[in-house]
């Protein structure tokens, strides 16, 4: 499942709240077109008074109201921005994501020498920190319920942060047109508990 709208990590619930944060300001906006739309067929301007239609409808209602809506909006936005930055953390699990055409080969910090490719493995209910890059062409790793999108770039490395609240498998994919095949670019996460991400990490020959 890859909806976005059902999040499991404090990232993907601060994403989900701005994209329903957004839907509710867009459709205050569209509310308002359409009411100025519809008033506009049935009501008459009384005589004289211009200067206070004005004032009104395209002042008050045409420019003020979509500029208060939008400016909150793009607020509320840059503030979850703020807070889905990767920031220096006791806590932070560390890992490496490299894409190639068509699989994600993954190492750890906690791990040295341990790879998998198709499954990334992360603790629950703790921050990782992914190192993202590619040894072909762009990428995107995207885990919709842990996180959002961001680009795997040759000959450069990006961070993302994600994080799981319970146990579980999580499907993530390639959401960049890369290339024919594409479109079955898709990996695993999957979230220890304690006990299973010491064994993950101890257990030497998996």
């Amino acid at each position: 499942m890859h909806s976005t709208l059902d999040p499991a990590g404090p990232a993907a619930r601060s994403i989900a709240a701005l994209w329903c944060a957004m839907l509710a300001g867009g459709a205050l906006i569209f509310a308002l077109v359409m009411v100025l739309l519809l008033l506009s067929f049935t009501r008459r301007a009384p005589a004289g008074g211009e200067a206070r239609q004005l004032r009104v409808w395209v002042i008050g209602l045409g420019l003020v109201f979509p500029l208060a809506v939008l400016g909150a909006l793009l607020a509320y936005g840059l503030v979850i921005g703020e807070r889905l930055l990767a920031r220096e953390e006791p806590e932070v699990i560390r890992v490496s994501a490299e894409a190639r055409r068509w699989t994600w080969r993954f190492t750890y910090e906690d791990a040295p020498g341990r790879r998998t490719e198709g499954v990334l493995h992360i603790p629950a209910g703790r921050p990782v920190d992914v190192a993202i890059t590619t040894a072909d062409v762009i990428h995107s790793f995207w885990v919709p319920r842990l996180a959002g999108k961001l680009d795997a770039i040759p000959g450069h490395v990006n961070t993302l942060r994600i994080e799981a609240d319970r146990p579980g498998t999580y499907r993530g994919l390639s959401a960049e047109f890369s290339g024919a095949g594409y479109g079955g670019f898709t990996f695993l996460v999957s979230a220890h508990d304690a006990a299973g991400w010491a064994a993950f990490v101890e257990d030497t020959e998996r």
